[in-house]
């Protein structure tokens, strides 16, 4: 509810497992705007897999810093995971320490939604659909 960016929508269930189950490993791609600074130590925690508050510990990640804005006391992140846990992007912010202010899935595996406008929605093409059920 409070995400923006890509949802597929779909009623075939093997196609929605094949996207979402974590041995697929269908990468899905997150901008998340998080208050404050986030050191190199706090990304590197990410980048390793931190422990959740289930006690569920996450794979590896994929963490870049696009920007901080020190001005406003925020740091902008991209990160990649596999997994796909419910809220887990924001869980795994809370696990060192940060709130998340925005978040934005941007992209499903190599399908990416920087070309619609809020709102908008594609079909996905044969291609897309091909490369999400490899």
């Amino acid at each position: 509810m409070y995400t923006s960016g890509a949802l597929i929508l779909t009623n075939d269930g093997d196609f929605v497992y094949k996207v979402t189950h974590p041995k697929h490993e269908i990468t899905k791609t997150y901008t998340v705007t998080l208050k404050g600074k986030v050191s190199d130590e706090e990304i590197k925690k990410l980048r390793d897999g931190v422990t959740l508050d289930d006690g569920f510990t996450t794979s590896k990640a994929n963490v870049r810093k696009i920007k901080e804005d020190i001005e406003n006391n925020r740091t902008r992140l991209e990160i990649t995971i596999h997994e796909g846990k419910n809220r887990q992007i924001r869980r795994m912010c809370e696990a060192i320490g940060k709130h998340v202010l925005a978040l934005h899935r941007s992209k499903i595996g190599n399908i990416s939604v920087s070309d619609l406008k809020i709102g908008k929605f594609k079909y996905l093409s044969e291609k897309e659909v091909a490369y999400l059920l490899k």
